[in-house]
């Protein structure tokens, strides 16, 4: 970017600078214009010129500092604190101080600090003229002095470089350059006056200081978990998420400001714009990268892009909800990762997903380009919004996967919840996508051979059918959708939609017949199936009206990516029946595992689509089955305590009749386990393997592991295993 004539000179925008000299070790004093030196005190010290005042050794505290600021978890030598909250230091100098000596630390970020643009910060004690930064004297025996300092609440985030620096009468003399001092601040969930401040302490500690978490897939029936290694805490990952800012060159004068910093990493995650973090694939050719389902959590992502400088290949959008997970957690924003479950990607922003059938009941996928994703997952993000009404503050939708670009870029976000609930989609940040992925209508439209329309069928449910999130300090799910969308068919829903509509989202449909119009309708239902189990679907046609009802249909069977995307069709079944003046018939259609298994590949979802009519209406539904994979089985041994050797043994039988082959295995655990990996060639049918790893947890508390196995074959497989662990009887750290 070139900024010349726009500056004086070019912001700063790399936090990592390295080890650079920001100020000469000695600075004198500018001389007056009437020839004399300007001396900051113009009698010397008590002790006379020949006893000046000098730095011997500076001690950040990390021991004292961390655990009060919550931050101990985090695997660095340096000093990790949050703002709007006192940290110590112990200065040791030549001798003791005196009220007459004079002496500051300078806080620095980035190149060319500049106090006007808080990128440097003087922090002075004493009568002295104070800076933003309050300092006080705690205490001070012999030469050792205990200082304390308050990055105020609105302190740009970041790794700072310190000094120490004595005041005399010729100049500034400061301590050298040393990378030890150099000190992380981060935002602050415990303090009321930071933007991200979150009131209840339960939600503090799982949306800021826990470091693994779950993330829901499957189906709306069949909600199954997905253990995720948000890892925020491990060593370099601090220093990576700060790499992310420097790459899309953020100001670092605006790294003070939470939504600014949730925007830029929405758009850094992935690598659609500005050379990001992961690059997105949702096709069955992972070729020169990792699949996303072998993905078991964030850490091993950022480090490889922190370290190659190049994009992370693949992604998908759990990958892009984990990762970005842990850069916000990381930084000290509350966040969680938000699942929503038929999630609609509509094309053209009218709130309405259009599903093209034949006469003949088959889907026309060449005109049909909405779609309906089985899940998606995106994130929130708690924060005050002073840009919006006081009210639309708290939860904010932000997405990191790539689907739409916003002011140019592939981000999404940061959308307030409350605004998308009540229809409030004019207000920043791309509220009226967000609406559409959870309001939009399903509507099913019938064509002859030559493109006339026949009939459509409007879905009002199916969309949005339920929003899920982790439970606070519980790997359970909890039903959020009551805070995105009212009931449907209220009067709230109602005023909801006509105020998305008052901001130009069209629906532009309202005269379609709705289920409640018509005389016959027809539903599919299946219980939860076992991969490879045999699929029964029950078709069920309910007839409302006092005349008997002929219905003729065609049901088809497909593989489908979780995208809603079509993977492979492979069967298709007519049914006819006649439903007799208000009853119901049933109709049993069964799939058997072989044909869908030599037709899944990697994916778990099968897609039934039923198009047909009866004597007065067409007819169509959808039912999206999630096939159950069996589990790895994780089991720990040894000494449960920091520092001792432990071991974990992952398992697994192959209870299919076929071999599995190719097969690959990875684990890690936050603070416990780095990757490991394992390989089988095959594995036969009834055939079970044990692998053994020995590890060392290093922090205390619940610590979580968590393993994936993938087959050339099959689709990938996942365990975890939660453990205690005692603080023993050296605790590092």
């Amino acid at each position: 970017m070139n900024t010349t004539g726009r500056y004086n000179e070019p912001p700063s925008i790399i936090n990592l600078v390295g080890n650079i000299d920001d100020f000469p070790e000695f600075q004198p004093f500018r001389p007056h214009e009437d020839g004399g030196e300007e001396e900051f005190d113009a009698e010397p010290g008590p002790r006379g010129r020949r006893d000046a005042l000098s730095v011997e050794g500076v001690d950040m505290c990390r021991e004292i500092n961390m655990p009060e600021h919550r931050t101990r978890a985090y695997d660095t030598r340096n000093l990790v604190v949050r703002r709007g909250q006192e940290f110590v230091l112990h200065v040791t100098f030549s001798r003791p101080v005196t009220p007459r000596d004079k002496f500051q630390l300078e806080f620095l970020i980035g190149s060319n600090p500049s106090v006007r643009l808080r990128t440097l910060e003087r922090v002075t004690f004493g009568t002295r003229h104070r800076g933003r930064w309050p300092g006080r004297i705690v205490d001070s025996q012999g030469s050792r002095t205990v200082l304390a300092i308050t990055a105020p609440a609105d302190t740009i985030v970041g790794k700072f470089r310190m000094y120490v620096t004595v005041v005399s009468w010729r100049g500034l003399q400061r301590t050298k350059r040393d990378p030890a001092t150099d000190c992380y601040v981060l935002f602050n969930c415990w303090n009321s006056g930071d933007s991200v401040y979150y009131p209840e302490e339960q939600g503090r500690q799982e949306y800021v200081l826990n470091d693994s978490g779950v993330i829901y897939i499957g189906s709306r029936s069949t909600l199954l978990s997905r253990d995720w290694v948000f890892g925020q805490f491990e060593r370099g990952i601090l220093d990576a998420c700060i790499y992310i800012l420097d790459v899309c060159r953020m100001p670092i004068r605006n790294r003070s400001n939470a939504i600014e910093m949730v925007r830029k990493g929405s758009a850094l995650i992935n690598s659609q714009d500005e050379n990001g973090v992961l690059v997105g694939n949702w096709s069955e050719n992972f070729s020169g990268g990792m699949a996303p389902t072998l993905w078991t959590g964030s850490v091993n992502i950022l480090l490889q892009y922190a370290n190659t400088g190049s994009s992370v290949r693949y992604g998908q959008c759990w990958v892009f909800a984990g990762v970005f997970n842990t850069f916000l957690r990381c930084l000290g924003i509350p966040a969680r990762v938000i699942s929503n479950f038929n999630s609609a990607h509509d094309n053209n922003g009218n709130l309405k997903i259009e599903l093209i059938f034949r006469e003949d009941g088959s889907a026309d996928e060449r005109n049909t380009h909405d779609s309906i994703w089985n899940y998606h997952c995106w994130n929130e993000v708690f924060m005050t919004r002073p840009d919006l009404p006081p009210r639309l503050s708290g939860w904010q939708v932000v997405d990191a996967t790539p689907q739409e670009t916003s002011d140019g870029l592939y981000r999404c976000g940061p959308a307030s919840v409350l605004a998308i609930k009540e229809g409030l989609v004019g207000h920043s940040y791309d509220g009226a996508f967000i609406f559409a992925e959870v309001n939009s209508d399903v509507i099913y439209v019938t064509q002859d051979k030559y493109g006339n329309e026949l009939s459509t069928y409007v879905d009002k449910r199916l969309v949005g059918l339920g929003l899920f999130t982790k439970h606070i300090l519980a790997d359970a799910p909890v039903d959020i959708t009551h805070t995105y969308k009212y009931q449907e068919g209220s009067g709230d829903e109602a005023r909801a939609m006509e105020t998305a509509q008052s901001f130009g989202l069209a629906r532009d449909h309202p005269d379609q017949p709705v289920a409640a119009d018509v005389l016959i309708t027809v539903s599919l239902a299946a219980e939860q199936v076992d991969l490879g189990k045999d699929v029964y679907v029950t078709v069920e046609f309910q007839n409302h009206g006092d005349a008997a009802q002929t219905v003729k249909a065609l049901v088809t069977c497909a593989v489908i990516y979780y995208t809603g995307v079509l993977s492979k069709r492979f069967k298709e079944e007519p049914v006819e029946v006649t439903v007799p003046p208000n009853q119901t018939e049933r109709v049993v259609l069964k799939t058997k595992a072989q044909d869908y298994m030599k037709n899944l590949g990697f994916q778990r979802f099968l897609c039934f689509t039923l198009a047909g009519h009866g004597e007065t209406v067409y007819l169509n539904a959808m039912k999206v089955v999630y096939l159950q994979a069996p589990h790895l089985q994780l089991k720990v041994s040894g000494v449960q305590e920091v520092g001792r050797h432990m071991f974990v043994n992952v398992s697994f039988t192959n209870t299919f009749n076929f071999p599995l082959y190719n097969v690959t295995l990875a684990m890690e655990g936050p603070r416990a386990v780095s990757n490991r990996t394992h390989f089988y060639n095959v594995l036969q049918p009834q055939a079970s393997f044990n692998w053994k790893e020995s590890f060392v947890p290093q922090v205390m508390g619940k610590r979580t592991l968590v393993a994936v196995m993938y087959a050339a074959n099959l689709c990938e497989i996942w365990g975890k295993v939660d453990f205690l662990v005692e603080a023993g009887p050296a605790v590092a750290n």
